[in-house]
């Protein structure tokens, strides 16, 4: 049985790893030699953190600008920690596709770099959203390319 909290490397071989990701979810597929296994992670990051309350009137209220940081801070600890939950879950990974459609792909490339983390990035590649069944597709597709091409 597969433990969901790591990946089944199936031996000493590395699994291959592909991602759906944007800010609210990943949608991560793991192959290996045992098999292949799915996992969704959730964010539990608002959207980006605005204002409250009605526009001032008059002078800029300083005030305001402690709880809209504060606000910021909470939303970048929210995905902070979305990020490290996907590192720690693809450490073992030997190679790793990141797919989605905005800047999600890139701030955890580089918070992958940061972690020093086993995994090695293949590549990156722009996406719109994809449904489970098409990840897994082009999870597939592009590392028996990569093998193909490799041997």
């Amino acid at each position: 049985m597969n433990d969901t909290n790591t990946i089944n490397k199936g031996g000493d071989d590395k699994a291959e790893a592909g991602l759906w990701i944007d800010h609210r979810e990943a949608i991560i597929v793991v192959l290996s030699k045992t098999g292949e296994q799915t996992k969704r992670i959730q964010s539990n990051a608002e959207s980006q953190p605005r204002r409250s309350g009605e526009p001032s009137t008059g002078r800029f209220e300083f005030q305001a600008v402690p709880a809209d940081d504060s606000r910021q801070r909470e939303y970048n600890g929210c995905l902070a920690r979305y990020y490290d939950e996907i590192i720690s879950f693809l450490r073992d990974a030997g190679t790793v596709l990141i797919l989605g459609p905005g800047e999600a792909k890139g701030e955890l490339k580089k918070r992958f770099e940061k972690a020093k983390a086993g995994a090695h990035i293949v590549t990156m590649e722009t996406v719109d959203k994809m449904t489970e069944p098409q990840i897994v597709a082009r999870v597939r597709h592009h590392f028996c390319h990569e093998a193909a091409r490799q041997g």
